[in-house]
């Protein structure tokens, strides 16, 4: 029987080679509301396949009596209603660790620039500011004590990353990992850290984790990358730490509000580095999430075998 699958966003190429290729599937594409709901009104729909944007929630399952699974190309699932889909057995698949090599790859990367300044001191040279050297604020990373929160397969990454540089590391999460560097407390990581990294899922336990409380106990001199979510950080207190001299710098791929508002106080201060949630978009990692995701959704509407990179309900997710 021909399983309908409706794609909410695009894919990548092989991904969606993969789908015109399979005899037994029909692909539907609702890249706009009005194209979903023409689709919805008038096909059975058995799978959705979405990235970052596409919304699926209770009022979408509604419509889609014979949903079977709903698949995210990428980690995050913020998009995507597991609880209610659990709770009317639908799968929910995403790609869980295909794009920790480079999230781990541009969080060091977001470090190494903002410990030595290095936006500042480029953009100097390029508006013929040579002279202006003197006035060069940076530091090195090696000696420094980098502090990871959420010690999951990308802070790992990261830790090895900056072992090699000669950071010490030392973490906190909500288990303890058998690595081979220090568990502390969280108050303690952050009074003792000279560098912070969340590397966390967003969760309403980890909502708003890093406020005004935890940036008192972290050192005047510390940085904050933040590659994970936005809404781990509360960034009206954020904005006030950086104002107040509190931390000094923070570097991030996500933040509470995407796109942010042109005037956000937070991406007019000086030691501030921010990118457009582009930690994931290399050629091969975008590659592999869309890929994986796929293979991932055609078994499971083939009813073949247990998958290993998904995640089928609201408990798993809470697990992992």
């Amino acid at each position: 029987m021909t399983k309908n699958i409706l794609l909410l966003e695009t894919v990548a190429d092989e991904a969606m080679q993969l789908l015109e290729a399979a005899e037994d599937i029909q692909i539907l594409k609702g890249f706009d509301e009005t194209m979903q709901q023409h689709h919805i009104s008038k096909e059975r729909i058995d799978g959705i396949i979405t990235r970052g944007k596409g919304q699926v929630r209770a009022d979408l399952m509604d419509k889609l009596t014979h949903l079977q699974v709903i698949s995210r190309c990428g980690v995050g699932l913020d998009n995507i209603d597991v609880s209610e889909a659990s709770k009317r057995n639908i799968k929910v698949v995403n790609a869980p660790n295909s794009n920790a090599d480079t999230i781990a790859e541009h969080t060091i990367a977001l470090l190494l620039m903002l410990q030595r300044n290095l936006y500042s001191a480029i953009t100097m040279v390029k508006e013929n500011r040579w002279t202006d050297r003197g006035t060069y604020v940076g530091d090195e990373s090696h000696g420094k004590t980098l502090g990871i929160i959420g010690m999951g397969n990308i802070g790992k990454k990261v830790a090895k990353i900056a072992t090699a540089l000669g950071m010490k590391v030392v973490y906190w999460s909500a288990n303890k990992e058998t690595v081979p560097y220090p568990f502390l407390d969280f108050d303690t990581l952050l009074s003792t850290s000279d560098s912070i990294s969340l590397h966390l899922p967003l969760t309403p336990k980890t909502e708003n984790l890093l406020n005004s409380s935890a940036f008192s106990k972290m050192k005047s001199n510390a940085l904050l990358v933040n590659t994970a979510r936005g809404g781990i950080i509360d960034q009206k207190e954020l904005y006030g730490a950086l104002r107040n001299n509190k931390i000094a710098g923070f570097a991030a791929d996500v933040l509470a509000q995407e796109p942010p508002d042109i005037n956000d106080p937070l991406l007019q201060l000086d030691n501030v580095l921010i990118t457009a949630h582009l930690g994931s978009l290399t050629n091969t990692t975008y590659t592999k999430m869309c890929t994986m995701t796929v293979e991932n959704t055609l078994a499971i509407l083939r009813d073949i075998a247990p998958m290993k990179h998904c995640i089928f309900n609201q408990k798993e997710l809470e697990r992992n």
